[in-house]
């Protein structure tokens, strides 16, 4: 298909040859003639495969152009990360339309937000919580609105926006079209489907939690968190190979020792990003490594979705999430735009488990590789081995109740 068998005005194509989208991809081709039809829609496809324009193209379309002073359309996502990178892509495909669109978000004074909605808007991309303060505080007017879009409805449910979402639900208009897209959809996210949604038509281009082909997926036993360490500082030498590359943490304060690491050892230009950080930094952060200005950035999962950057190189999960559908969408952030990528993980004895775990949602084996003889083995210390012993044995005792347990010692 080409852009123009979806019959969209002149407005909407000149912004689509600007955004150099040269052919539409599966989910477009499948989503935007059941949106314009005014259909409900459940989307599932894997990061990086053009789901926001999916939406946002019969929307738009729909939409026309600017009419009252009360948003018609309200688009929310789980980040604030992902508000801005959605409300870039609004952007830039109203460019030749008379549209408002308004972003809001939390983290930073609502003062401004509430003025640029009462210039008068359309659209509106948000995260639950944010329109729900400027909603109560009776800044919001919400009885024009007409299509509800949940965008990356699998990680606003991990992140526990359920209640927020029902409330919402409940002071936006009954009549209206909803759409839901998600990279993965187990089953909360169905039943929330099933909550909120009317006869939906699900269009699933892959099944759920799959990677994309384009990524390359390799995965390393070590023994320890400094041999974890000392494999990074080895890959990272490559600066032609690794030129791009996104680290991903389980914890803020893995990521902050990560960083001060790498750029001790001059292994940038490298920032951080995490929920501890401030606004204004996480965002001036992911624009720095989308013009690619830094070489890494590390990463904790609040950015595993918030990202698009079409020329990320590696994406190396320092720890092995356990969340697990966060491994499909940190592999996302590499082999965008149907590009190729790869991701490396590094696995402990304590992650064992959580990667079986992780190789059965994704429906495949990753590759296992050997740790090239280079890489200095260092000594586990007795806090860490104690640690993963103990993690071990919770792992056990979670899949045997029975089970006693390494540190139990039998009564006589």
């Amino acid at each position: 298909m080409t852009w123009s068998d979806f019959k969209l005005n002149k407005q909407l194509l000149d912004a689509v040859a600007d955004a150099k989208f040269e052919t539409p991809t599966e989910v477009q081709e499948k989503c935007i003639p059941l949106i314009l039809g005014g259909q409900q829609v459940i989307g599932i496809a894997q990061t990086g495969t053009g789901k926001t324009a999916a939406y946002l193209l019969p929307i738009l379309m729909r939409t026309k152009f600017a009419q009252g002073s009360d948003a018609r359309v309200l688009i929310l996502v789980p980040t604030k990360e992902l508000v801005v990178q959605v409300a870039a892509q609004v952007a830039a495909l109203c460019k030749y339309t008379d549209l408002r669109a308004v972003h809001i978000y939390g983290g930073v004074g609502p003062k401004t937000q509430i003025e640029n909605i009462k210039k008068g808007v359309d659209i509106i991309i948000a995260t639950p919580g944010r329109f729900l303060e400027i909603y109560q505080r009776n800044e919001l007017v919400t009885k024009q609105i007409k299509t509800l879009v949940l965008d990356e409805a699998d990680r606003m449910l991990d992140m526990g926006f359920m209640p927020q979402l029902r409330r919402i639900f409940e002071v936006i208009p009954n009549k209206r079209q909803n759409l839901l897209f998600s990279a993965t959809f187990p089953h909360r996210v169905e039943r929330l489907s099933q909550e909120f949604l009317e006869f939906p038509l699900r269009i699933e281009i892959t099944p759920p939690a799959t990677v994309a082909t384009q990524v390359a997926q390799e995965l390393f036993y070590v023994p320890n968190s400094r041999t974890k360490i000392n494999f990074l500082e080895y890959l990272l030498l490559d600066h032609a190979v690794f030129n791009r590359v996104m680290i991903f943490t389980r914890t803020k304060e893995a990521a902050n020792q990560i960083f001060k690491f790498l750029d001790r050892k001059g292994y940038g230009p490298v920032k951080v990003v995490h929920s501890n950080k401030g606004q204004n930094s996480r965002i001036n952060a992911v624009n720095e490594f989308k013009e690619g200005e830094l070489r890494i950035l590390v990463s904790t999962d609040v950015a595993s979705r918030g990202i698009d950057v079409t020329n990320v190189s590696h994406v190396i999960n320092f720890d092995v999430p356990i969340v697990y559908e966060d491994y499909v969408h940190r592999t996302g952030r590499t082999g965008r735009a149907f590009q190729t990528g790869k991701a490396i993980t590094l696995v402990t004895d304590a992650e064992k488990y959580h990667i079986d775990k992780i190789q059965k949602i994704i429906r495949e084996k990753i590759a296992l590789k050997k740790l090239p003889s280079e890489i200095e083995i260092a000594e586990t210390p007795r806090e860490e081995a104690q640690d993963m012993a103990r993690e071990i044995d919770r792992q056990k005792r979670y899949e045997d109740p029975e089970f006693k347990g390494a540190f139990h010692e039998k009564r006589k």
